[in-house]
Formats: structure tokens, C-alpha cells, sequence
């Protein structure tokens, strides 16, 4: 029985362990956190270079390639097209752009002999608007969407977790480049839903939430979060569709008003801490307000107002005020300003006032008093000071209500495996990119950018599907199919069978690895578990005089006999059911 080809035609469908460079591990890496770190190096699939830095070995590469087999079906879908572009860029592009020093140290930099700059490649937003903006010229030729695969380089300061935050990766970025608004959103949508896909192909529980475009730039942008309790972002979601990150959502805080309308002072002789004074008086912290003193780009101060039982947003705090930056205790000092003891009534002149907009429901405020020791009940906006600006400040939390049905938001940790942003014309204006329109005038290109981390996915994968014994890859990206375990190496009828089943089983277009190396059963069961064969076809002694195999599947690990002659097309028919599933 044979079946639709591979994917990825080009990987070998019969593999021998005793050939295969996989050397398994025993032990967990010391460095190891989470678990794909650790089961990623154990099962021979990547190996560390450097901190940040990793080299992935014939297992993991088969695992890579079918990823991006995955993806580049997907924008071909799409009508993306695939280009390569260098990862070594001349710094004059990121001067145009204005990202040279606005970047920061993330950017990895380097001189060549002749003293020139150059940045390696975090993303390439500069190079592929430096390319089209000399061969892209008219309406007519628009819109165009380019993708490529490329190592990318970001210096993290704290590489940690294998995979996931890494100093170098493999990432698919794709390009796109439209006359208007409109075009850029039919494509934006086509690139949102072609993500998806992927991770439904992948195996991946996901969520779309809204998100910060960060150093990428733009207004609006998606991030695709693989679930993941190992995951390095916060998100809330709720059951009727909606999603965001922490730092973003638009949420409605649950605030409370403190008993009494009359301004009063009372001695808190406490510590001056939102915990302390809700313990103190014996109210909850949503009965608070907390104060946090900074200053904007051009060095004013401004306090940020926010319920007490939540924490500042600092992209939202960056929103709200341009360049804000907390002070220091011998800043707040100098500005006259009691610190853990801050609230709006009497402050120093010129100082901005902005609140949170849950607050503008909450009638009276307890507050700091602006001295030691003391804060203030009934302290109400309009009456006992101005409030300049209402907006969102605060950080999501679980309970919070959903902005789109009222009810409470749960929170989950995801891992980003993909973000797709509507860049606008913040690189065609800054790069001089134009096209001409019908009417001969000179337009900047409105672009998109849609970024894919492929290494990610594999850490992203593991997280999901793994287990004490070890990993349980999908069909769609496993490294090979079906391990078929001889137990008997010296059994030259075992032997034999098994490499009669496993021809077949190849010679179907399912991919095989045969464990004929000269070990114990219980190695070659241990590296099948480890390394995440999705099925194991087993041939003993026993069996063999039964007229039966033993069939494993890894994800649940559930065990069922087969009829010898029926083993081959029963499996076929599962792998290709499999496939379909991932289809």
C-alpha cells in the first residue's frame, strides 16, 4: 500500500541507528532548565557551542526541514516567494533607517579590514526596502510578497533556555510591499491565517493575541503563542475568542473605592508598600491606589496612578508618556517627593498627573499623602486634584474582565513562534522606497512583515509533547516515522524480518529507522522513547513463533499486537491517517 509522497522528498526514508550520528545522553545538561533544553541535547538532536549558540545534529536537522517544508507550503499558498538575502548587513542601511543606535546592544556588530560596519542580521526589514526600492517601480508591479530562511543573531543579554532565547536561530521572515492600506490588510489577514495553519501542522495549541510591535515598529501586530508553562510571555485569554499579551491587553480592572467620601489623613506608621497598607487598615489591595514617580523624554516629571492589586505596563507607561523612566530614590528625593508615600493631592508644581482609566470609576481614592508615615482617604478626582490624562496603565492579570464580553480573563504562558505586523511606511519613508502611482506621483511602499522562528518550534513542540521518559513527536515533524526494534540482534530470523518490514514500510513512503545496533533491549527502548519515535514496531523471539509484532504508540505509550503479515499495510494505513491529521 503506498501513499502520498513526503513533504520533504529529499530525506532519506530508511535510517539505521548503528549508521546515524545520534549520540543519546543519560544525564540532563547542567545548564538545562525546561524541558526541551534538556531533552533536546539528551535525545542527539542539538548540541551547545556557546552560551546562546547551539549546533543541531542529523535529528534535529530532519526535524528543521520538515518545519520548513511546513512553512514554505504555507506563503506558497499565499503567493510568497522565496528569496535568500545576507545576514551580514552594511551598517548605512541601519543609519537610513534610524535603528543603528536605537536597536541597542541586542544588535551584534562588526568591522571588516577596511574599518566598514556591518550588523549581523536580527531581522532585515532595512535590506529587502534597500533591494525593492531600486527594481520595484510602478503600481503595476505590486503588490509582491518575498520570504526567506536565514540565521539570525540578537546578543541576548542572558541566553537561557536552549532553544528559546538564543543569540542565534533560524527564522522565516517574509516582506511585503502595496500601494495602499487595503492591500497591506488583505495580505496581513492571508499571512495571519497561513500562520495558524502551521501551527495546526505543527500540533501546536496556540492562541492569536494581540501583542507590541517592540523594535520592529508598527501599530498593529499578532503574535502566535505556543502554549507552554515554560513559556517566556505572560497571556490572558478568555473563552469567547479573545487574547492579548499581558503587557498589552486591553482589560477592565476591577478597582475598588476606600470607605469614605470626606478627605481624611490617617497615620499608617508602616512601611511605606501597597501589601503593608492593606494589611495594616485589614482592606484588600484592590481598595488602593499606587503611585509610581517618573519622568518623560524631556525630563518632567509625571505619577502614574494605578490600582493597587496591579502593576504598571511599562510598554503601556511608554504609550502613555513618551520616554518614561522611573526616578531613583535620590531623584524623588530631590523632586521634593515622598517615596511609598506618593498620592495626587498638594503636589509639587508641574507635576502631571496620569491615571489609569479604572480608576476614573472609582469615586474616592486612598492614597499616599505626599509625607511620611500617612496617606489619605476620600481623596476625589476634580475635587482634590486634576487627573491630565486618563488610559490603560495596567499589566493583565487573571480575573480582570474581557474587553469584548465582560467576563473574567484567564492567564496562560506561551511561547512566541511567530508575530505578524503591519509596518506601514515607517521603513519605505525613512529609506526613500517609492513607487509611482497611476497618475505619476511618487508614494512610499505601505509594507507588512511576517516573522516565523523555526528553531523556536522545535522547543515550542517539545514543551508540548513531552513525558518522563522523554519526547512524543507529531507525525508532521517527527524525525522519522516508525522505529522498527529487532530484539534478538544475533536471531537471524528476527533480524531479518525486521529488515524485511522496514523495506517495506520505506518502500510505502513511510519514514524508518531500524535500531540494529548491537544492544540490549533495553537501550534501544529507552533511546526510542527518548528520541520520540511516534511509533515503535517491535519484533521478538515470541512474537515471532505467535505470528504477531507488537505495535507502541509513543504519545500515550499504549501497546496493541498486530498480525505479522497485516503489520505493514495496519501501519501504513495509521501513518497516512496521521499525516492527514496534520494535513
Amino acid at each position: 500500500m503506498a501513499f502520498a509522497a513526503l513533504t520533504t522528498p529529499k530525506l532519506p526514508t530508511l535510517l539505521r541507528m548503528s549508521e546515524l550520528y545520534a549520540p543519546t545522553l543519560r544525564e540532563d545538561p547542567v545548564d538545562a532548565e525546561i524541558a526541551s533544553h534538556r531533552l533536546l541535547v539528551r535525545a542527539a538532536m542539538i548540541r551547545k557551542v556557546a552560551a546562546g549558540v547551539y549546533s543541531f545534529l542529523p535529528l534535529g536537522m530532519r526535524v528543521l526541514a520538515k518545519v520548513e517544508a511546513i512553512v514554505a507550503e504555507e506563503m506558497a499558498a499565499i503567493g510568497s516567494q522565496e528569496m535568500r538575502m545576507s545576514v551580514i548587513q552594511p551598517a548605512e542601511l541601519w543609519h537610513e533607517s534610524g535603528r543603528w543606535d536605537d536597536y541597542g546592544p541586542e544588535l551584534m556588530r562588526l568591522e571588516d579590514r577596511h574599518g566598514h560596519s556591518f550588523a549581523l542580521a536580527p531581522t532585515h526589514e532595512e535590506l529587502i526596502t534597500a533591494l525593492i526600492r531600486n527594481e520595484l517601480r510602478s503600481y503595476r508591479e505590486l503588490p509582491k510578497s518575498l520570504y526567506h530562511f536565514s540565521n539570525k543573531y540578537r546578543d541576548e543579554i542572558r541566553p537561557r533556555f536552549g532553544l528559546l532565547r538564543a543569540r542565534e536561530f533560524i527564522m522565516k521572515d517574509a516582506y511585503s510591499f502595496h500601494v495602499d492600506q487595503a492591500s497591506l490588510q488583505e495580505h496581513y489577514e492571508q499571512q495571519a491565517r497561513a500562520y495558524g495553519r502551521i501551527c495546526e501542522r505543527l500540533g501546536l495549541t496556540y492562541f492569536p493575541v494581540e501583542a507590541d510591535s517592540g523594535q520592529i515598529g508598527g501599530k498593529v501586530t499578532i503574535e502566535f503563542m505556543a502554549l507552554a508553562e515554560a513559556g517566556e510571555a505572560e497571556l490572558v485569554y478568555c473563552d469567547c475568542g479573545y487574547a492579548a499579551n499581558t503587557e498589552v491587553a486591553e482589560v477592565n480592572v476591577r478597582a475598588e473605592s476606600y470607605a469614605g467620601e470626606t478627605l481624611r489623613e490617617i497615620h499608617t506608621p508602616i512601611e511605606g508598600s501597597i501589601a503593608s497598607l492593606a494589611k495594616f487598615l485589614s482592606i484588600p489591595e484592590s481598595q488602593t491606589v499606587k503611585a509610581l514617580a517618573g519622568c518623560d523624554l524631556d525630563g518632567r516629571i509625571v505619577v502614574l496612578f494605578i490600582p493597587g492589586d496591579h502593576e504598571l505596563g511599562p510598554i503601556k507607561a511608554l504609550r502613555a508618556v513618551e520616554g518614561f523612566e522611573l526616578l531613583t530614590d535620590e531623584e524623588m528625593e530631590a523632586a521634593g517627593l515622598a517615596r511609598g508615600y506618593l498620592g495626587p493631592v498638594d503636589l509639587p508644581g508641574g507635576v502631571r498627573i496620569i491615571a489609569d482609566r479604572a480608576l476614573q470609576s472609582v469615586p474616592h481614592w486612598l492614597v499616599g499623602a505626599n509625607r511620611e508615615q500617612y496617606h489619605l482617604s476620600g481623596a476625589r478626582p476634580g475635587r482634590d486634584f486634576e487627573v491630565d490624562a486618563w488610559v490603560d496603565l495596567t499589566t493583565a492579570q487573571s480575573g480582570d474582565r474581557c474587553p469584548l464580553c465582560g467576563r473574567d480573563l484567564k492567564m496562560a504562558r506561551g511561547i512566541e513562534v511567530g508575530q505578524v505586523f503591519q509596518l506601514g511606511t515607517k521603513y519605505s519613508e525613512s529609506m526613500g522606497a517609492q513607487y509611482m502611482d497611476e497618475e505619476g506621483n511618487e508614494k512610499p511602499f505601505v509594507m507588512g512583515c511576517y516573522g516565523w522562528g523555526v528553531t523556536r518550534c522545535l522547543a515550542a513542540v517539545v514543551e508540548q509533547y513531552n513525558d518522563e521518559d522523554g519526547i512524543f513527536w507529531p507525525v508532521s515533524v517527527a524525525p522519522a516515522e516508525v522505529c522498527v526494534v529487532p530484539l534478538a540482534v544475533g536471531d537471524n530470523e528476527v533480524v531479518q524480518l525486521a529488515e524485511r518490514l522496514a523495506g517495506e514500510l520505506a518502500a510505502a513512503g513511510v519514514e524508518v529507522v531500524i535500531d540494529d545496533r548491537d544492544e540490549r533491549a533495553g537501550v534501544k527502548f529507552a533511546d526510542a522513547d527518548l528520541i520520540g519515535w511516534p511509533y515503535q514496531l517491535v519484533i521478538g523471539k515470541r512474537g515471532l513463533a505467535a505470528g504477531e509484532v507488537e505495535l507502541k504508540t509513543r504519545e500515550n505509550n499504549e501497546k496493541q499486537s498486530l498480525p505479522l503479515e497485516q503489520s505493514v499495510d495496519s501501519l501504513v494505513a495509521l501513518i497516512a491517517a496521521r499525516r492527514e491529521a496534520y494535513a
